[in-house]
């Protein structure tokens, strides 16, 4: 893959604290707005009596956000980043207004689809924040900001519920229209302005996407580990509502919505991960976080209790987080002029992989129950886990022979 690098006299400005938070609240604003619509689906049913097609919101919002993905992120490398991410925010508090005022289900579909797209913006902060901080602390800045994403995701479906059940489902769109607004005036105000380092056209950059996973292994590896560790993660959460609604626990999806709460523990672990990937490397990291994503299923299948469920959910929180940051921390080191379309090819092999668990899971439990679950998502966190042990070993055989 040939481009032409553009000669840059712009000197790369300061990750400061303010900007790493400016970036990790404006990361989880974003990516809150995918999950708003699961808790409120029953409420926003009882708004449209007549319609078979509730199911499709929130199928529209995620096929919106893979288009968002593949379409959307890989612009961060060819245009000015920060006005690229107010504009998608701006963007997005449009699709939540139009949402918001819906007046039939396929307004709201269309409104869906158009919010999953730009809450890909979501996608443009974290290369971004790889571009701002120098080498020693790459991965605790990315770290840092995927734990804005990961807390927008776990705490995005409580927040909704409450907001739903207290004030309606149209509330819940229209207090994230003002949000969207607010991060975008704090993108434009907080973050510096950074041109893409590369003369490169958008088809070429679409194209391009097939040959960074062609020519790099390494993003190959952890596209293919991140995938298998997010279907495990999905699994769970697939079910965990079915689950619950057995007669051995006879609890509700207000319930459900609170092991949100309590994964949310495992987005401290983001962070951490990444600092130890600065100091250690990123590929034991990633083994050990894997590992941490498999005893979790071992807890859930010989703990069949509430605490047993408990445990689990932040074993397998915070092993997928970890490697999720310590993932990231590897690829962005791989080009650094290519950052938003190295986190595409990651990105889209996670989601398909998160979808797949999700499918998996749902057949699972309907033909195995609880633990045929457990199996399933335990085969895919070994598979991770599998697939990274080649590169402990490569690593300390060079040590050795040092």
């Amino acid at each position: 893959m040939s481009t032409s690098t553009i000669a840059t006299d712009q000197q790369v400005p300061e990750l400061t604290r303010a900007r790493t938070f400016a970036m990790t609240v404006c990361a989880g604003i974003a990516v809150a707005n995918i999950y708003y619509n699961q808790p409120l689906l029953g409420l926003i049913e009882a708004s449209y009596p007549n319609s078979s097609a509730i199911g499709l919101i929130p199928t529209a919002t995620q096929f919106g956000y893979a288009v968002g993905l593949l379409f959307l992120v890989p612009l961060g490398d060819l245009v000015e980043r920060r006005r690229l991410i107010a504009a998608q925010f701006v963007v997005l508090a449009a699709a939540l207004a139009f949402a918001a005022i819906a007046p039939s289900t396929f307004a709201l579909i269309a409104a869906s689809l158009m919010l999953g797209v730009a809450a890909t913006v979501a996608q443009q902060l974290v290369p971004f924040a790889a571009t701002l901080a120098d080498d020693r602390t790459r991965g605790a800045a990315v770290g840092t900001v995927v734990s804005g994403i990961l807390g927008g995701i776990l705490l995005s479906r409580t927040i909704a519920g409450f907001v739903g059940s207290h004030f309606g489902w149209r509330e819940m769109f229209w207090l994230g229209a003002p949000l969207a607004l607010g991060a975008a005036a704090l993108v434009r105000l907080i973050l510096p302005r950074h041109h893409a380092t590369q003369r490169i056209g958008y088809p070429a950059a679409l194209r391009s996407l097939v040959h960074l996973l062609v020519e790099e292994p390494a993003l190959r590896l952890a596209a293919a580990t991140q995938a298998m560790l997010f279907a495990s993660f999905i699994a769970f959460w697939t079910v965990l509502s079915l689950h619950l609604r057995e007669p051995a626990f006879g609890l509700g999806p207000e319930i459900a919505g609170l092991f949100g709460v309590i994964g949310a523990s495992g987005i401290l672990a983001a962070p951490l991960a990444g600092r130890v990937a600065d100091k250690r490397g990123p590929h034991l990291v990633i083994a050990i976080a894997a590992a941490i994503s498999v005893s979790s299923w071992i807890a859930f299948a010989g703990w069949n209790a509430i605490a047993g469920l408990v445990v689990g959910v932040v074993l397998l929180d915070v092993g997928v987080n970890a490697a999720l940051v310590s993932n990231q921390h590897l690829i962005f080191a791989l080009r650094p002029e290519a950052r938003s379309r190295l986190n595409t090819v990651f990105m889209t092999a996670m989601f398909v992989g998160g979808s797949l668990g999700s499918l998996g899971a749902s057949w699972a439990y309907a033909h195995l129950s609880w633990l045929g679950v457990c199996g399933y998502g335990a085969a895919l966190a070994a598979a991770g886990l599998l697939v990274q042990l080649p590169t402990l070993s490569s690593r300390t055989g060079k040590a050795s022979r040092h």
